[in-house]
C-alpha cells in the first residue's frame, strides 16, 4: 500500500496563526487581542514553530459569553415558557 496519498480527511491538530484566527472566525489581528486578553490559548512552540492547538480553541471559543442570541431563539424561548 503507497503512503503517497491520505485517503482518510481528518483536521489538523496544530494550526498556524493565520489558520487559528480563521478556525475561531476572527482576522489575525483580532485574534492576537484574543490571545493578549486570555480569551484564547497562547500557543505552543515546536522547534522553531508557533502552533496552536486546535481542541485548546475549541474549549476557549465555548467559553466566549453569548451576544443574548438570536431572535428565533428567544422567540422559541418565550413560547414553551
Amino acid at each position: 500500500m503507497s503512503r503517497a496519498h491520505d485517503s482518510i480527511a481528518y483536521a489538523p491538530r496544530g494550526l498556524s496563526r493565520d489558520e487559528a484566527a480563521r478556525y475561531v472566525g476572527v482576522g489575525t489581528t483580532k485574534f492576537d487581542e484574543l490571545v493578549a486578553a486570555r480569551r484564547m490559548p497562547k500557543p505552543k512552540r515546536v522547534d522553531g514553530r508557533t502552533i496552536w492547538d486546535r481542541i485548546a480553541l475549541d474549549a476557549a471559543f465555548t467559553d466566549l459569553p453569548e451576544d443574548g442570541g438570536n431572535k428565533i431563539d428567544q422567540l422559541f424561548a418565550r413560547r414553551s415558557a
